[in-house]
């Protein structure tokens, strides 16, 4: 039941010398703060679904971790014609389109996959939410194991396109785990939000592709920010994936980097990450009860 599913807000215990202590469980109301210690506390639980998720990803499938690089060469190939030839999108970036445009796949890919993941995590867990508490903020943290490692190899793929073109590795590279940081801020934020809503709410899981669509288009994976009007591209930089894809492309490639559109795009992560938490945790103690 949901008062026992709550995290114990008060403990009462009897007073009489002899007597059986008796704890009282009653859910906590209103906002909750973050606590870290209960998670750190339920670090095996946390080990133990990420490594789930991945197994199931890649169990009883013909071709396994390949999928992870057929998805993104096949829309750099379809991206190369329709947008880099056709559109001549290719004329106006510095590097070989086919690397300019896999390397922002890769991290869209990514922020796509995770928040797809982490927003049906908690209907998929269903199950054992009604049965055991444990912090339910572990289980979409979990869910981004998965399109992590697809990352790590497709990033095989961005390598072996980068020695073709002859495109040589910078010190830039050192700033991929910080990029990485403001990408997952910004995953969770948005992961956190839907799964809470998903729960609540069950047509959000036909929302979430659709919203993913609608956001790839304003996000400079396809093209430059530098095609974009200068009086608009801070809207792409208020985008938490708009300078956070081109400094993850700039520290790839060795190109010349935007430290200001990056830093508004991690502030505006940092910021759903906290509006997500804030409903997340206000919201969690009925998910046992409506999942």
């Amino acid at each position: 039941m949901s008062a026992f599913d709550a995290t114990c807000s008060s403990i009462a215990s009897a007073a009489e010398p002899g007597d059986e202590a008796v704890s009282v469980i009653q859910p906590r109301k209103g906002w909750q703060k973050l606590d870290l210690r209960t998670l750190w506390q339920y670090r095996d639980l946390l080990r133990y679904l990420t490594l789930r998720d991945i197994q199931v990803r890649y169990k009883q499938t013909v071709l396994g971790a390949a999928w992870a690089v057929i998805q993104p060469v096949a829309m750099m190939l379809v991206a190369c014609v329709f947008f880099g030839r056709l559109l001549g999108v290719a004329a106006k970036v510095p590097v070989p389109y086919p690397i300019f445009f896999f390397a922002g796949m890769l991290a869209w890919n990514f922020f796509a996959g995770a928040v797809n993941a982490s927003s049906m995590s908690l209907i998929n867990s269903a199950q054992m939410l009604r049965k055991v508490y444990f912090p339910r903020l572990i289980v979409p943290i979990a869910s981004i194991g998965a399109p992590a490692v697809d990352l790590a190899i497709s990033s095989l793929v961005l390598v072996a396109l980068m020695f073709w073109y002859g495109v040589a590795l910078s010190w830039q590279i050192l700033l991929i785990p910080f990029i990485t940081v403001s990408i997952v801020a910004a995953v969770l934020g948005v992961g956190l939000m839907l799964a809470a809503l998903n729960v609540a709410y069950r047509d959000f899981r036909y929302v979430v592709p659709f919203l993913l669509q609608l956001w790839f288009f304003v996000t400079p994976v396809i093209f430059p920010v530098a095609i974009v009007p200068e009086s608009w591209q801070w809207v792409l930089h208020l985008n938490p994936m708009g300078g956070s894809i081109e400094a993850f492309r700039a520290a790839v490639l060795g190109s010349p980097r935007d430290y200001g559109a990056w830093a508004i795009s991690t502030a505006a992560s940092l910021l759903l990450l906290a509006g997500g938490l804030a409903y997340f945790t206000r919201t969690e103690r009925r998910f046992a009860d409506v999942v």
